[in-house]
């Protein structure tokens, strides 16, 4: 079965975590270690990347459903979407250059079918998603006592955070199947998988507990 050239992590917790702050700390992290990183945030709000009154912005709003600006240091792409729909995590994939990324990390799409890191602050009195979700490899608190049914990662600690998923991206933990085919542009289709260091070690894939 052919699949995309990517990894995938996601990201999962209540609001108020601190999933945006660990993910500023780990996109910087991960991209030190020569890592090239996407980033997918799942949002219920709408959302204007651009300037009222600015050609680019009065262009799409003159009607265009799909615009690019192109500039010397960044492109921003828009879709617009003919009527309010809830986002599709696969198809919100589909839009990135894929081959030309390492490991594309969400933010949301909390019951994805997809491996993910929770987020858990106990101050917050949340349920653990872990307990529900066999997706979840680990949680990243700030309790070192929580009891949690797969092994604990230090919040505070984001470099160690960033080497356990370096270590998952090795062992090949965050292979990504095919996207759907109706989501899967022309030029993604029979490349492979994703990224298994030749030397992995696979027992070391799962890291360890907080250190009581």
């Amino acid at each position: 079965m052919s699949h995309s050239s990517y990894a995938l992590l996601g990201f999962a917790g209540f609001s108020g975590s601190g999933k945006t702050t660990l993910l500023r700390q780990l996109v910087s992290l991960l991209s030190q270690q020569g890592l090239t990183i996407g980033i997918i945030k799942h949002t219920h709000h709408d959302v204007e990347q651009d300037t009222p009154g600015k050609d680019s912005f009065e262009l799409r709003h003159a009607g265009a459903v799909q615009s690019v600006l192109a500039g010397p240091k960044r492109t921003i792409v828009t879709f617009e979407h003919l009527r309010s729909q809830e986002a599709d995590l696969y198809e919100s994939i589909s839009r990135l250059d894929l081959a030309h990324l390492d490991l594309v990390l969400v933010e949301g799409f909390r019951h994805a079918a997809i491996n993910k890191l929770e987020v858990h602050r106990p101050i917050y009195q949340k349920p653990l998603l872990c307990e529900q979700d066999n997706f979840i490899l680990a949680v990243a608190t700030d309790d070192p006592h929580l009891c949690a049914p797969v092994p604990l990662l230090d919040l505070n600690d984001a470099a160690a955070i960033a080497t356990q998923i370096v270590l998952w991206w090795q062992t090949g933990r965050l292979c990504v199947p095919v996207l759907p085919a109706s989501h899967l542009p022309d030029n993604h289709i029979g490349a492979d998988s994703c990224h298994i260091a030749k030397d992995a070690d696979d027992n070391n894939a799962d890291g360890g507990s907080l250190p009581a």
